[in-house]
C-alpha cells in the first residue's frame, strides 16, 4: 500500500508545492497531489501551478500574513528552478 509520502516522492513536486495547490484550490492534499502531478505533464500545467503559488502569495500578503507570503516565495523559487517551462 502506498502512503502519501510515497506518492509525493513519485510526483515531480515537493510537499510544499502540493500544499500550495491544495490551499489555492481548497482541496485535500492527496487530491492536490494528483492534480499537480497531472498538470506537470500538460502543455500549460506548470504555468498554472506557478500562477496558483503566486495567487497564494498575493492572498497571504493581502491578509497581512507576511511570514506565509515569504514561505510561499521560497516554494515558488524552488518550483521555478525545477520546472523552468
Amino acid at each position: 500500500m502506498l502512503t502519501i509520502e510515497d506518492c509525493i516522492e513519485l510526483s515531480e513536486l515537493t510537499e510544499d508545492e502540493i500544499l500550495a495547490i491544495a490551499e489555492h484550490e481548497h482541496i485535500p492534499e492527496m487530491v492536490a497531489l494528483e492534480l499537480g502531478n497531472y498538470l506537470t505533464h500538460t502543455a500549460t500545467g506548470e504555468r498554472r501551478i506557478k500562477r496558483m503559488i503566486c495567487d497564494d502569495i498575493d492572498c497571504a500578503r493581502d491578509c497581512g500574513n507576511l511570514r506565509r507570503a515569504a514561505s510561499l516565495k521560497m516554494v515558488l523559487k524552488h518550483f521555478v528552478e525545477t520546472h523552468p517551462a
